[in-house]
């Protein structure tokens, strides 16, 4: 096969520039395109290594004449320039489909509606503890092209987002993990769950019988589809409702690693991360590693000591006994029903932002037992308001993080938690859920 020699890389983001620094050290004729403007910091590495592009524009002929185009996974399908490019029958693939042509790693892929940023750190730092040479990629940390160009990692862990699996179409993942489906970003798949669902199961697409599919066995929109997916993938599936043959299983408060045979245990009270959702994701870590044949004390102490992901869950700080915690990274009601399972003391709940079409009702009975006061934060909060007027007394508004912070505050007493956990895209008040998380520890640490 005759590989393409002209390649388009459309956004100059982390997977576009990382793109283009591979593309170009294999020899392409490259051009880097993006409708807005470029960073800076970006813009030095593209000079640095003599790639041409462009900012606020893009030179539709060039593109269109290219014979591969790599996407970066924020542009829609339903772009018009993208829907040129697959009319003429341009193949679109994202920055994941084309580094993994680069390397001979093995390849650990990680994907689910919630959970992925977290279990990618955690398999991250105990494969690193391990003292195994792993890189982190995918939808954190530095691109999975630059470090195919510029390092030689014998392992990558992949947080893989379904935008990203969307462009994959030959890239064999030693390890799949599917942690849990729940409707999100169905604006992107036609508002039909089922063009989402199959979207996640493309992670196991091109698995051999000498790779390892990790599955959670309790999802109930996960399971029906093995009838549709058929894999020659080994099996290893976890669970908090069932002992398992083999995989992961909680038992007795005890979390149990089964895989060929060699069993693994740990109490759950010693997980560094805890609540039930933080189960899942250390049995999926754990299991990982175990394939792997990592030893079990550096699993033990890795589950023990791991520090969570900034915006997820982290603590910020204990003003006049009231405890902040940022949640930022809670962009949809999944999410925050996740976050507010794992409260244990009343909450004052700041809620809100761009709303996705989401459907409140799964929250209703833990807001029923746990909140006691909303703070919304967003252009628009009549949704919220509408949702939880009658289950919830006091329900204030806010259009800024300082303004919420203040409210929830004076909601709150000692021994409350005032918990940012948006359940909302932040797009409507601030640059990103980053953004929207340190103003949120600014206005805290001001209080």
């Amino acid at each position: 096969m005759n590989t393409p020699r002209k390649i388009a890389i459309l956004g100059a983001g982390e997977s576009g520039v990382g793109s283009a620094v591979l593309a170009i050290k294999q020899g392409y004729e490259v051009l880097l395109s993006d409708m807005g403007t470029i960073k800076e910091k970006y813009k030095k590495t593209l000079h640095d290594y003599g790639i041409n592009y462009e900012e606020n524009k893009h030179d539709e002929a060039w593109i269109l004449s290219a014979n591969e185009v790599i996407k970066s996974p924020g542009i829609p399908e339903k772009a018009p320039l993208i829907k040129k490019l697959q009319e003429q029958g341009t193949p679109v693939i994202s920055e994941i489909e084309f580094a993994a042509r680069y390397t001979n790693a093995t390849l650990i892929g990680i994907t689910g509606t919630n959970g992925k940023t977290t279990t990618t750190l955690l398999t991250y730092h105990i494969l690193t503890k391990a003292g195994l040479n792993v890189g982190l990629a995918g939808n954190i940390g530095k691109s999975f092209a630059l470090q195919v160009a510029e390092n030689n990692f014998d392992y990558y862990v992949l947080e893989l987002s379904s935008f990203q699996l969307d462009g994959m179409f030959n890239v064999r993942l030693n390890i799949a993990v599917l942690l849990n489906i729940t409707p999100d970003h169905l604006d992107r798949y036609n508002y039909e769950l089922q063009n989402y669902i199959d979207s996640k199961f493309r992670i196991i697409q091109n698995q051999t019988a000498e790779d390892h599919f990790i599955y959670c066995a309790d999802d109930t929109l996960l399971m029906p589809q093995f009838n549709k997916f058929k894999t020659q993938a080994h099996l290893l599936p976890f669970s908090l409702e069932q002992s398992q043959a083999e995989g992961a299983y909680i038992e007795n408060e005890n979390l149990i690693i089964n895989q060929n045979h060699n069993i693994f245990s740990m109490s759950i009270h010693d997980l560094a991360l805890q609540g039930k959702h933080n189960q899942y994701n250390s049995m999926a870590a754990g299991l990982s590693a175990r394939i792997l044949e990592v030893r079990k004390e550096i699993i033990r102490e890795s589950l023990e000591d791991f520090v969570n992901v900034e915006h997820r869950l982290e603590f910020v700080a204990k003003v006049h006994g009231i405890e902040f915690i940022n949640d930022s990274k809670a962009t949809n009601v999944n999410s925050t029903w996740y976050a507010l399972e794992s409260m244990n003391n009343p909450v004052v709940w700041i809620v809100g932002g761009q709303d996705k079409g989401n459907d409140y009702s799964m929250l209703m009975n833990l807001v029923k037992d746990k909140v006691k006061a909303i703070v919304c934060l967003g252009k628009d909060n009549s949704k919220i308001h509408k949702a939880f007027n009658g289950t919830v007394a006091l329900i204030e508004d806010a259009t800024t993080a300082e303004e919420a912070v203040k409210k929830a505050y004076r909601l709150g007493k000692k021994g409350d938690i005032v918990l940012l956990s948006p359940a909302c895209a932040s797009f409507d008040l601030f640059e990103n859920y980053e953004d929207r998380g340190h103003q949120f520890k600014q206005a805290v640490r001001s209080l």
